[in-house]
């Protein structure tokens, strides 16, 4: 078995709570899993939604969390206040790029477009070789089955090949993400070879 080597992921979630209390207790759930393996939670900082709970039961279970918050957000207060370490930057771009730099994973709970943001960024630099870090989507009730089948038709229409498509890898529960984190084998495929 490959031995993991993850001493911090980021987390890409929702400021909101969504409407199904499934995705509060899985992201929860995902917290104390990751704080029991020792493994830092890089997250947006905030102190409300899905970002708000993963802070809460990280700091609840003892875990290292480390928030980076653009400059513009914190002025707003949504900042969360109890944190292990908060890094405040001058923009979106910028908390992109610290957060990257700062994991060794990414995982996207359900979130909107912003979440979706994310990991298709960090999985774009990754299919380009920037990095070679595994992105997972954790598939909480089937809420990205869409974005899954999307990039499927993108594989159909020759616009993502099948073997970077896989390096977008689906977790259907937080146990499936750590499972994944610890079986993580590099396996970067040139965009054009």
């Amino acid at each position: 078995m490959y031995h993991c080597t993850m001493k911090s992921v980021a987390i890409f979630c929702g400021s909101s709570s969504g409407v199904n209390p499934i995705f509060t207790k899985v992201t929860k759930q995902l917290a104390v899993l990751l704080a029991e393996k020792n493994i830092s939670m890089v997250f947006g900082g905030g102190s409300v939604g899905l970002m708000g709970a993963i802070a809460d039961q990280t700091i609840a279970s003892k875990g290292i969390s480390i928030g980076v918050i653009p400059e513009k957000l914190q002025d707003l207060e949504l900042g969360h206040p109890g944190i292990t370490k908060m890094y405040i930057v001058d923009s979106m771009h910028t908390r992109k790029e610290k957060m990257a730099e700062l994991s060794d994973a990414f995982v996207a709970l359900a979130g909107g477009m912003g979440t979706i943001e994310e990991i298709t960024e960090m999985f774009t630099l990754t299919q380009l070789g920037y990095f070679n870090k595994p992105c997972i989507l954790l598939n909480t009730d089937g809420y990205y089955d869409h974005f899954i089948a999307f990039m499927d038709t993108m594989v159909e229409n020759k616009f993502l090949k099948k073997a970077h498509r896989a390096m977008m890898l689906v977790a259907s529960t937080p146990d499936e993400v750590i499972s994944l984190l610890e079986n993580h084998q590099p396996n970067y495929i040139p965009k054009w070879q």
